[in-house]
């Protein structure tokens, strides 16, 4: 068999991760780009300025507490900073540093020092900043004046710092950021490969075992890999597979019991009906005790057909409910009263203790279709003794029915599954009792409809209690 090439899939996990990954890089990339181009000679005179008057304030600050040694303090500054300081003062003028100026531009400051101080007496703020550029040369210096102290003092602080040539700088930094725009772009490719990996495995594994449960493989596991979400994919994914394994157990279950209940009664008829045709049909008496076992058989059909039927509107939430308010108790006794022959003809022991009036609001005949059901059920797995109770009693503002036996009882991991489908337990799965399975089911289905409260108490070896419990209302 040829395995499939598997080819580039645009919305695949991988090509949409690595697209994602891929543009957010060339994002962060361009806009690096973007700003050491357009901005970086701007940005660069910026902080110059900044610093500058940061370097002014601690200056004044100085001149202002320690005027003494201002000079060693100021000359620390210029040579720490590379700038030309100059302050002129009513007595005298001093100057400290010329770090990164050459002998030659300090006459050209002369100048620039004129100018800012002309526009310094015009300014007023008190403080101004220039950038001056000089001719033929793309070198340019910052030029910085602020008085220090009152205006009227004439105290006047200069500050002139060298702004060198950026382009250079500029040039370095585009030789990095190749190197940078391709290990960035080369990373987060990797990363794309391996979380995509990451991502795309447990769900290509999910997707390998839910094409062999679609082939009816419902032994198949599901592994959700390292995260959660996929992780609870793969849970739900796993209950559903043993779900479908369950009821498609049941429903082999139920055609073989239905084809057992079905064979049987049909079997029936047509004997009797043979017998009735050949031989009884001229006798009177024979006739109709044959004619009897055809009805009684058809009855069982009709049953199981009725049960089918039931439990298929139940399911699909077609099923109606006609509320009424009635006596329950009545219902109950009539339900009951079904039964007595079993208690005359068979052995069994079936008692009814029952409460005063109760009414409820409800389907009369769906909820006598449940105590029917409760005590069939009750009737077939009730052990040797033979011993059912059936008790309808009062409790707060409920009224609650339940059916009690001396069977098997059932396992406390099995008795959730007791009101599901087609389930018998496991001490009643090689039982011949006749039954489709859809008693315990249809009782569920219409006690859900009603929002009533049910349930079943058992222990092994000592019986069952199966129950339910109704609001009580006015008459």
């Amino acid at each position: 068999m040829k395995t499939k090439k598997s080819k580039w899939d645009p919305n695949s996990i991988r090509a949409v991760s690595l697209m994602y990954f891929m543009v957010f890089a060339a994002v962060i990339l361009l806009m690096v780009w973007f700003m050491q181009s357009f901005f970086m000679n701007t940005y660069y005179e910026r902080m110059m300025a900044q610093e500058a008057q940061t370097t002014a304030n601690k200056l004044g600050n100085y001149y202002s507490t320690n005027k003494d040694n201002f000079d060693a303090y100021a000359r620390q500054a210029a040579d720490r900073n590379g700038l030309y300081i100059r302050l002129e003062t009513a007595d005298l003028t001093s100057e400290y540093g010329n770090s990164g100026l050459s002998q030659g531009d300090l006459p050209h400051y002369q100048f620039e020092i004129s100018d800012a101080k002309d526009k310094l007496a015009k300014s007023s703020l008190g403080k101004i900043s220039l950038t001056v550029t000089e001719k033929g040369n793309k070198a340019s210096h910052l030029v910085y004046a602020t008085y220090l102290g009152n205006r009227d003092d004439g105290n006047i602080l200069y500050m002139i710092a060298p702004l060198y040539p950026v382009e250079s700088t500029i040039s370095i930094l585009r030789s990095q950021l190749l190197y940078i725009t391709f290990i960035t772009l080369m990373i987060a490719s990797m990363l794309a490969i391996i979380m995509s990996t990451w991502l795309s495995l447990p769900i290509a594994s999910i997707t390998k075992s839910a094409v062999q449960l679609s082939n009816g493989n419902y032994n198949v596991n599901f592994n959700g890999g390292i995260f959660t979400e996929t992780n609870e994919l793969a849970r739900t994914l796993n209950k559903a597979s043993y779900e479908m394994q369950k009821t498609d157990s049941y429903q082999r279950d139920l055609i073989a019991n239905v084809s057992h209940d079905l064979k049987t009664p049909l079997t029936m008829i047509k004997s009797y009906a043979e017998m009735i045709n050949d031989i009884s049909g001229d006798n009177p008496e024979k006739r109709a005790e044959h004619l009897a076992v055809i009805i009684a058989e058809a009855d069982r059909l009709n049953k199981l057909v009725s049960d089918m039927l039931s439990a298929s509107r139940l399911q699909s939430n077609s099923a109606e409910l006609n509320m009424t308010k009635f006596d329950i108790v009545k219902a109950a006794t009539e339900v009951e009263e079904t039964f007595e022959v079993l208690n005359q003809q068979e052995g069994y022991n079936i008692s009814f203790n029952k409460c005063k009036t109760a009414y409820v609001y409800g389907d009369y005949d769906k909820l006598k279709q449940v105590m029917a059901n409760l005590i069939s059920n009750a009737i077939k797995y009730c052990g040797k003794d033979k011993y059912v109770r059936i008790e309808l009693k009062k409790v707060g503002r409920n009224v609650r029915f339940d059916v009690i036996d001396h069977g098997d009882g059932i396992a406390a991991e099995e008795i959730s599954h007791v009101w599901e489908r087609y389930y018998r337990t496991s001490a009643n799965r090689n039982r011949n009792i006749e039954g489709t399975g859809l008693g315990l089911s249809i009782v569920k289905g219409i006690l859900s409809l009603h929002n009533a409260n049910y349930g079943v108490e058992s222990e092994e070896g000592k019986g069952s209690d199966f129950w339910f419990e109704l609001a009580t209302v006015k008459k």
